[in-house]
């Protein structure tokens, strides 16, 4: 194309920002940053009784967090209802639209009758005026063409023909002048600029009625590119047990920027068999042609997998500015164990190097990290009291006690050596020395490596959390 790309991401703001509406944003938003053009953000706020304000700020935030940046400020739909009604009255003028006036019941008759027919409903109005009397409540109906047929050259789906009989005659203005989202959407997007219209496929009928509606101005067709929709793990539809949550749920979840935008293009998009595919490589490839006419299916398995590479891969000041955020928003998804106040980032940010490369998510590595922030005594899960309690236990951990207070240099190798020797010393399996030490310390069977968690915690812990289960 000889004209810049314009890609658009159009939210109705009824609720948060789902994984679908996301996706569509982050398709979108690369498309456009490939192509060297612009990403714009339309708020449809048309629908008054159900589009909120908390509903527009959760929308926003939760594109920034992803990183969607949009060129420009938001354009609010609502606000361009005068253009809408222009349109609208120009359509009346040239005989392509009609006012129609009728009660709600000759409706339900109309498309009735018109369904047991096979074809689409037309209404009073369409090829006689109304009355003046019912003028002021009137509709004002596109004058949809009844032969022939409508194609849609979609980027992603192929050629769609829909025969123009199976289409209704759509209301653009409602009786009181609002007007309707399928005349807005078409001006809104003629009147941006909008090159490429990419989007969900649920829109792909509507499409045909924006089109017949692009004709009738004489206004040129943006490129359209509709993208099957993302199904749960077991092919049924999208929900909220399949993962079917906010943008902003999953930043509480611990989950990255980096890992959800690397997660979000591959659910029904490709580039070869990159499964890892960083932003400013994704910038670079990304390409409508690459998206897949298949539904997408959601595995959280998938994504804690791709997140976890890039929580391991992420620079340690970005980790903890992350952690920062999770902290000051208090958007800690409920499951976190512990209170927040508890989190020292200092001890944190030493200890992340091992850290990270256990943990898929923040709250993970948040859990991992426990036994730096536990007060003594220690509660002990019920593993870890098991393995305390076996005969013998009490012995070892009495015979380790001394070996830390004299041990000469508190490094990472040396309390190998240490353990090592105090092994062979005593004749033991290192089977038999870590457990119940992992448990004494951590108050858990699951921990980073023990040698890490010696470490970590210092000297002085260490030999107040043995002194405790010892007199225990």
């Amino acid at each position: 194309m000889s004209q810049p790309i314009i890609t658009r991401f159009a939210p109705s703001p009824t609720g948060y920002l789902h994984i679908g509406g996301a996706r569509t944003a982050l398709f979108n938003w690369a498309y456009a940053r490939s192509q060297g053009g612009k990403f714009l953000l339309r708020i449809e706020d048309t629908d008054k009784e159900r589009s909120t304000d908390d509903a527009i700020a959760a929308i926003l935030k939760g594109l920034s967090w992803l990183g969607l940046e949009a060129d420009g400020e938001p354009v609010f739909q609502s606000k361009q209802q005068d253009r809408h009604v222009e349109v609208a009255e120009q359509l009346l003028a040239s005989g392509h639209a009609y006012r129609s006036y009728a009660t709600d019941e000759e409706i339900e008759d109309i498309r009735n009758n018109a369904r047991a027919a096979g074809v689409a409903a037309r209404y009073p109005g369409r090829d006689e005026p109304i009355a003046d009397e019912f003028i002021d409540r009137s509709v004002v109906r596109f004058k949809a063409p009844i032969e022939g047929e409508t194609k849609i050259a979609d980027l992603v789906q192929g050629d769609v023909v829909i025969r123009n009989d199976q289409l209704d005659d759509l209301v653009l203005l409602r009786s009181d002048g609002s007007p309707t989202y399928m005349l807005a959407v078409v001006v809104d997007d003629h009147d941006m600029g909008i090159t490429h219209v990419i989007r969900g496929d649920d829109h792909l009928t509507n499409c045909a009625k924006q089109i017949q509606i692009y004709n009738a101005l004489g206004w040129d067709l943006p490129y359209f590119a509709h993208i099957p929709l993302i199904h749960g793990s077991d092919g049924a539809k999208l929900s909220k047990r399949h993962g079917a949550l906010g943008a902003e749920a999953y930043k509480a979840m611990g989950y990255l920027p980096e890992g959800m935008r690397n997660y979000l293009v591959k659910l029904g998009w490709s580039h070869g068999d990159d499964e890892i595919i960083p932003t400013d490589k994704l910038i670079e490839c990304f390409d409508v042609s690459g998206i897949n006419k298949a539904p997408a299916r959601f595995d959280m398995a998938k994504l804690d997998h791709i997140n976890g590479h890039y929580v391991a891969e992420s620079d340690d000041e970005d980790i903890i500015n992350a952690l920062k955020s999770l902290i000051d928003e208090n958007e800690f998804n409920p499951e976190l164990s512990y209170s927040a106040e508890l989190i020292d980032l200092n001890a944190l940010s030493a200890n992340l190097s091992f850290l990270k490369e256990r943990s898929k998510t923040l709250i993970e590595l948040l859990e991992t990290a426990a036994y730096l922030f536990k007060s003594t005594p220690l509660e002990m899960d019920e593993k870890a009291s098991k393995a305390l309690g076996k005969e013998g236990v009490n012995d070892i951990l009495k015979g380790i006690l001394p070996q830390f207070s004299d041990l000469q240099e508190w490094n990472r190798d040396a309390i190998e050596g240490l353990l090592k020797d105090y092994a062979n010393e005593q004749g033991l399996k290192f089977g038999k020395i870590a457990p119940p030490l992992r448990s004494a310390l951590t108050g858990s069977m699951v921990s980073p490596g023990i040698y890490d968690v010696i470490h970590s915690l210092g000297r002085e812990r260490v030999i107040q959390r043995l002194e405790d289960v010892i007199k225990a």
